[in-house]
């Protein structure tokens, strides 16, 4: 709904005098909605949006436009876009029944033309967008990214916004080295098991994460460390020497959180908290 204003002027004999103003209301016939199937994020994730168009009026609208900025924001001057429009993944349905493809320019802002919604109707429009370089990762940050609507002989384009937050937990990955590669009967060797977090959050004991391996050949006089430090069999991991079963203890596993720092473009870039497990033993 938009509200109206309107004044008379009447002029005569060098003279001017004003009319009252009448005020009226201009009833909107076509509203959007805009949200993400999902309301959390993280980095590299990719979200799923729903436009759904709904026309109250008694007449169709035809050759709509329906442009999505992509979150983009304001940095240092420019603009920067956290996201990008998934190439095929748009679909579009009008009173429930899937519709052919409308053209679709990824932009940013995504741009989908030639949409028409029937009188007392409605079309929905499904899409992914993936999150790129420029979304930002930490603790309570937000991507919040507008749809418009125009053309079809609306008065006023429509709008409405989405708003995704940035997901509060760990998120950890785990590599494994050996050293030395070539080993002889009786000699040692090493297992370095690197964990890092890439998420904003420290994993911390609760988490329970736990690193479980079997050894192949099976080593014997184990000397464990964690981040330098010599863990202790029976209170910080477990192990079968006649299995070559090893498991670390839940809650010993803690790593701090990624630091996000935000380049002069505009980028983020990620440092990963890390921890360090070694397990050395004699094949």
């Amino acid at each position: 709904m938009a509200i109206f204003t309107n004044q008379a002027t009447l002029s005569y004999n060098n003279t001017v005098i004003t009319s009252n103003i009448t005020t009226g209301e201009l009833l909107e016939v076509l509203s959007v909605t805009k949200t993400a199937l999902s309301d959390t994020y993280i980095g590299g994730d990719t979200a799923v949006y729903v436009v759904s168009l709904a026309n109250s009026g008694p007449t169709a609208l035809t050759g709509l436009t329906v442009a999505d900025d992509l979150g983009g924001y304001d940095f240092d001057g420019a603009t920067v876009t956290p996201l990008d429009y998934v190439d095929g993944s748009l679909r579009y349905f009008v009173d429930g029944a899937v519709q052919p493809t409308p053209t679709a320019t990824a932009g940013p802002p995504l741009t989908v033309t030639g949409l028409s919604v029937p009188a007392g109707g409605n079309a929905l429009l499904v899409y992914e967008a993936r999150l790129n370089q420029f979304a930002p990762a930490g603790v309570g940050d937000t991507i919040t990214n507008t749809v418009t609507v125009s053309g079809g002989g609306l008065a006023n384009p429509v709008s409405d916004t989405a708003t995704i937050t940035a997901s509060a937990e760990p998120y950890l990955t785990i590599s494994k080295a050996l050293c030395p590669a070539t080993v002889t009967e009786n000699g040692q060797l090493t297992y370095t098991f690197v964990i890092q977090n890439a998420g904003n959050t420290d994993a911390v004991a609760t988490d329970n994460a736990t690193i479980t391996d079997t050894f192949d050949p099976i080593l014997t006089d184990l000397v464990v460390t964690y981040n330098g430090a010599v863990w202790t069999e029976g209170v910080d991991y477990t192990y079968d020497e006649t299995t070559g079963a090893f498991a670390t203890i839940p809650g010993r596993i803690t790593v701090p959180a990624a630091t996000f720092t935000q380049t002069p473009g505009g980028a983020w870039t990620v440092d990963p908290g890390t921890a360090t497990l070694t397990v050395t033993g004699t094949v």
